[in-house]
């Protein structure tokens, strides 16, 4: 029986390179999650959303995989997954996948096969073509792959080695399906779906995002796999808008249970340009971007609330303040102004300890491969390194992806190896153990806002109004309910700031030692919520 259950969860991202390495080869796997299901059982939240864990030449991390129904041996074994799926179920924390069904690693063997000819059955679970045309990989330059031998390009949107499927032969849809059914009959609590507005793609017209096809196809891949179970989907949308993120969340449950929509995390870019060209934040554009999903949803989709994933950059570094002084008071900030939104709210690795970017002196240091390719081509473009540098700095991937520290240990407790990618130097004292220890650290602020969702159905569900306050910089909304009512009033600047609203109610949660005591003025960061 299907029940929605995702509603009132809260979710958590697992990067597993970067999590628990258990055996020391400096790669955190899935044994080391098994081992932290406790930390996160104390957290509190519902199900973890496990970056791919496939077998993978990991030139994109795992986002190119070449066996869907194999693990990648760094990663561990397939009993090793489903030890993790049945200890998750025991700690109450369900798996959710992630699926890239967009493309293949270029060492799947459906590849390998493809590039004997036009005459293997192979050849057409890709897209070719005679002649290249203008569409651009994400990872930078031609989207179009020569193979001297056949004489043909091979479409890739990302990396030369994740050349494409195409989804306009039934036999690519039967493999998919197959291979989803298969993980749904180890248990698996749901799938996020990697690019998925891109499989409706029309090539030869330079159609990528949100093809004509695009919503027949979801509906059809429901249909045979995921639709009758009681699971979770999320499908990452980078072209969803208020016009067709109610098709993709439609409550009937023909095709997933909510978008990752992105409009708000490309606020601080300047306008029709790459992320790396950057641009302050205004936070009254924010709260207008995020009133604009809070309401145009309603009764029609269902919304994904997140700062942080495994592609962005740390939210305390992006939106707020990584300084010694504000770190812990803005990540509260962040914290209490999204997760009284409705919808489902997402947690990455180490957001709930505070974890802030990672900067780098020079290009060596990054392991990325969008930065890396960034780099050379904005070299050639005439952009000095100190220019790149900085954008990569403050953008980065690899940001997100620096391992979680755990103690103050060597390594911060992630292995007794060399970590895959050095961590944050601050780990001696930006740590799990650190803080844990601390009864007022950003941790128990997010542990306490996961139990509220659970007790107050308001949270989730409630009714989204978007108040005046008289200050750009000091946000507000009201959700409500026929039971509860929450005033959540923000400061989202490092000064004081005064505001001319008048909150009803006592002072149901806050982010300093003590609440304000002057009812017209906030704190660098401060966040109240007062309950009526």
């Amino acid at each position: 029986m299907k029940t929605d259950w995702w509603k009132k969860a809260v979710l958590y991202q697992v990067y597993p390179r970067s999590f628990q390495d258990s055996n020391g080869d400096g790669v955190g796997d899935l044994k080391g999650i098994t081992q932290r299901l406790p930390y996160l059982e104390k957290l509190g939240i519902n199900a973890i959303w496990l970056s791919p864990v496939y077998q993978s030449p990991m030139d994109d991390n795992g986002y190119d995989i070449s066996d869907y129904q194999a693990i990648a041996p760094e990663f561990g074994s397939m009993e090793d997954m489903d030890e993790l799926i049945a200890k998750g179920h025991e700690y109450g924390i369900k798996i959710i996948m992630d699926l890239v069904l967009n493309h293949t690693s270029d060492e799947h063997m459906w590849f390998q096969e493809a590039l004997k000819g036009p005459e293997n059955p192979y050849h057409d679970y890709y897209v070719w073509a005679d002649e290249p045309n203008g569409l651009k990989s994400s990872f930078s330059g031609s989207a179009w792959e020569y193979v001297p031998h056949l004489n043909k390009y091979y479409l890739h949107l990302f990396s030369k080695k994740q050349p494409d499927l195409n989804w306009k032969n039934p036999a690519v849809k039967e493999e998919i399906y197959k291979m989803i059914n298969f993980w749904l009959d180890k248990g698996v609590g749901g799938f996020r779906l990697d690019v998925i507005d891109l499989i409706g793609k029309e090539p030869e017209q330079e159609i990528t995002a949100d093809g004509p096809t695009l919503h027949p196809l979801i509906k059809e891949l429901n249909q045979h796999t995921f639709g009758s179970h009681d699971v979770v989907t999320v499908g990452e949308t980078w072209s969803a808008n208020l016009e067709n993120a109610p098709i993709y969340s439609n409550p009937d449950g023909s095709e997933f249970s909510m978008v990752f929509q992105f409009e708000h995390v490309l606020l601080d870019q300047q306008p029709g340009k790459e992320k790396w060209d950057l641009a302050p934040l205004n936070p009254a554009d924010l709260h207008k971007v995020m009133t604009k999903w809070q309401t145009g949803l309603v009764g029609k989709g269902w919304n994904s609330l997140f700062w942080n994933n495994h592609d962005l950059p740390r939210a305390i570094s992006r939106f707020a303040s990584d300084s010694p002084e504000y770190r812990e008071i803005s990540g509260k900030m962040l914290a209490i102004y999204l997760h009284f939104m409705s919808g489902t709210p997402y947690i990455y690795q180490g957001e709930e300890i505070g974890m802030v970017n990672t900067p780098i002196r020079d290009i060596s240091e990054a392991d990325d491969i969008e930065s890396r390719r960034m780099y050379a081509e904005r070299l050639e473009e005439g952009y000095t390194k100190e220019e790149i540098i900085h954008s990569i700095n403050v953008k980065g991937r690899d940001n997100a992806r620096r391992p979680l520290a755990w103690t103050s240990e060597e390594n911060g407790g992630f292995t007794k190896g060399k970590p895959w990618l050095a961590l944050n130097d601050n780990y001696s004292w930006l740590n799990v153990e650190a803080a844990l220890a601390d009864e007022h650290s950003l941790f128990y602020t997010y542990q306490k806002l996961v139990a509220l969702r659970a007790q107050y159905p308001v949270m989730a569900e409630g009714q989204f109004e978007a108040l005046e306050t008289g200050n750009d910089l000091v946000l507000a909304y009201r959700k409500f309910d026929q039971n509860d009512e929450f005033t959540i009033l923000v400061n989202f600047s490092q000064e004081e700031q005064e505001y001319s609203l008048s909150a009803e109610g006592q002072v149901f949660l806050h982010n300093y030692a003590s609440p304000s005591k002057n009812s017209s003025t906030l704190r660098p960061y401060e966040a109240l919520v007062f309950k009526k």
